[in-house]
């Protein structure tokens, strides 16, 4: 992409920035001015404008068009991951939200271990546009796919009581899941930003590909055993978790000269992340209830401050304290996260702001 347009490579990093600023800006105050409108109706728009960003990065030569065109991607792809945890939730039988919210999500994973790489082999092969086309491609099918199958819901009552952001923030159970969600997400992006250069330090030279594979496998099967347990067993699932990644964590600190060690932690990482996402967006959900596009909304923003934040805050340690230091700032987020579950005995409980009554699709 540097080459495309003209630019140096840390320009082109920029892109990713200016998504993920996107992202950031729009979840909280998007979903909160359009809670009252027809469900499908916003997922489709958020679809053609996530069509529209993808279709102009791979039209138009210009860096400055395409900046804003990535922008407009992340407020896209930001209301998205709003609407689509209670979505899901919405469309499932009584007693299966957490299942259908872990399928619904399992496409983070997904991306991770499958879309990355043949994204760049796409790119690679005929040229970075035509991976930004072939996105559009899927877009269009996805648009009709939603016109065609996904039931309408209605959107919160004009005239009923629309609780403030302030009053979801502060329901029972919200604040602990949104810092459960920065402390591990800025975990999981410190490793994950700087993993090649711990590993040269650990000796697994020229292995950071397979080392990811590996991660990336063994989070999608953390999907599955995630989907089969979450309705009935969601505090103890996130407590393992957490734990696991400090089991991964630890490992890498004493993996040095060990290839096996290292490929060992890349698993338990891999197990502990993979069903995170579902996880947490359940335990969010269940305490805010009726207000739960925009409490995961909440999410969202938490979430894309942990991926902006671990870059910032690992780049920090690797230049201040080494690649050593990597796996010991991990658990200075994990611990306080696993005690905060821990010790809240309702965590991922239905609290105050839960409602029943679950709203009727449209026909």
């Amino acid at each position: 992409m540097a080459a495309g347009l003209g630019i140096d490579e840390s320009a082109a990093g920029q892109l990713v920035t200016v998504y993920a600023i996107g992202s950031f800006l729009a979840a909280i105050p998007l979903t909160a001015a359009t809670r009252t409108l027809r469900r499908r109706r916003l997922l489709i728009s958020a679809l053609i404008g996530f069509l529209l960003a993808n279709s102009i990065t791979a039209a138009v030569d210009s860096y400055a068009v395409v900046l804003v065109a990535r922008f407009v991607g992340g407020v896209s792809a930001g209301l998205l991951w709003a609407l689509m945890a209670g979505y899901a939730s919405r469309m499932a039988p009584p007693g299966m939200e957490g299942r259908a919210m872990t399928i619904a999500l399992a496409g983070t994973p997904v991306a991770l271990s499958i879309g990355i790489p043949a994204a760049t082999f796409v790119g690679l092969a005929l040229g970075w546009k035509s991976a930004f086309w072939l996105m559009s491609s899927i877009s269009v099918l996805l648009i009709l796919w939603v016109m065609w199958k996904v039931p309408d819901f209605a959107g919160e009552d004009k005239d009923g009581d629309k609780p403030s952001l302030l009053s979801v923030f502060t329901m029972p159970g919200v604040r602990p899941s949104l810092f459960v969600t920065l402390a591990f997400v800025l975990a999981h992006n410190i490793l994950y930003t700087y993993i090649a250069p711990l590993l040269q330090f650990l000796g697994t030279v020229g292995q950071t590909d397979r080392v990811l594979l590996v991660f990336g496998l063994v989070a999608l099967a953390s999907i599955f055993i995630t989907g089969a347990l979450i309705d009935k067993f969601l505090r103890p699932l996130i407590l393992v978790g957490l734990a696991l990644f400090m089991v991964a964590s630890v490992t890498l600190a004493f993996a040095t000269g060990s290839t096996l060690a290292v490929y060992a932690a890349a698993a338990i990482w891999g197990l502990a992340f993979g069903g995170f996402g579902p996880l947490i967006q359940t335990a969010t959900l269940r305490a805010a209830g009726s207000a739960a596009d925009v409490a995961t909304s909440m999410i969202v923003t938490h979430w894309n401050v942990g991926i902006a934040g671990g870059a910032v805050a690992g780049g920090l340690v690797l230049d201040h304290l080494g690649p050593a230091a990597l796996p010991w700032s991990l658990l200075l987020l994990l611990i306080p996260a696993l005690a905060m579950v821990a010790l809240i005995r309702t965590f991922g409980a239905h609290g105050a702001g839960f409602n029943p009554t679950k709203p009727v699709a449209a026909h």
